[in-house]
């Protein structure tokens, strides 16, 4: 495995993870403002391709969230588009996919514990968000903190030790092989990043619905 570069501003050191994760939320920016500064009734084909992506993720999200799809419409899509195209950097020749370092996996993962519990608070307010960790009893306090940790921690280690799995494998077989099965790896590599990608976000999806819904506001 080649080893992970870095770049140095004086005493801070840059690595090649952040670099690249930079890339792509500038590029996700770009697509964004390219695809909506000249939105019209009658949309053309670029316009009608992002509305479809849109309401795919929408239609997903309603599906787990009914009541709260809009709200977290943002959050959701714009982290499943990261997830996707920083899985799929590690295509490009002399670049790898932010997500196969446990470091950038462990800061989306503690991105999304910290939005459950906003998301959470905002809508059923402190005092009842903070009241189902003590339900139905007292006693359950210290699982329901373990599980709060146990799972973000599971959410991090699960798309880093997939991501980086895969481009090992494929350059392991690249070693062996060489080029004479260049199209089943590109493939391979294609659909595990949508899978792990979806499997990500649909997570994340869960885990703020729940947090959003754990109980409703007492009157």
């Amino acid at each position: 495995m080649e080893n992970e570069f870095y770049v140095a501003f004086g005493p801070l050191m840059i690595s090649g993870s952040v670099i690249t994760t930079w890339g792509v939320m500038l590029a996700i920016a770009c697509l964004a403002w390219l695809s909506t500064r000249h939105l019209e009734k009658l949309p053309d084909s670029v316009q009608t391709s992002v509305e479809i992506v849109v309401s795919a993720i929408d239609e997903a999200i309603l599906a787990v969230a009914p009541q709260h799809g809009r709200q977290i419409l943002p959050f959701i899509a714009t982290l499943w588009l990261f997830l996707l195209i920083a899985n799929l950097v590690g295509l490009i020749p002399g670049l790898h996919s932010p997500t196969r370092d446990l470091s950038v996996t462990c800061a989306l993962a503690v991105l999304v514990f910290f939005s459950a519990h906003w998301f959470g608070i905002k809508n059923l307010g402190l005092k009842n968000y903070l009241h189902h960790y003590l339900s139905p009893s007292p006693i359950l306090l210290p699982f329901h903190l373990i599980s709060e940790l146990s799972r973000t921690l599971a959410l991090a280690i699960r798309l880093f030790g997939n991501i980086m799995s895969l481009e090992m494998a494929a350059m392991l077989i690249l070693l062996v092989a060489g080029f004479l099965a260049p199209i089943p790896i590109l493939m391979l590599h294609i659909i595990e990043a949508l899978v792990q990608a979806y499997i990500f976000g649909m997570l994340a999806l869960i885990y703020l619905a729940g947090a959003m819904q754990s109980q409703q506001p007492t009157s």
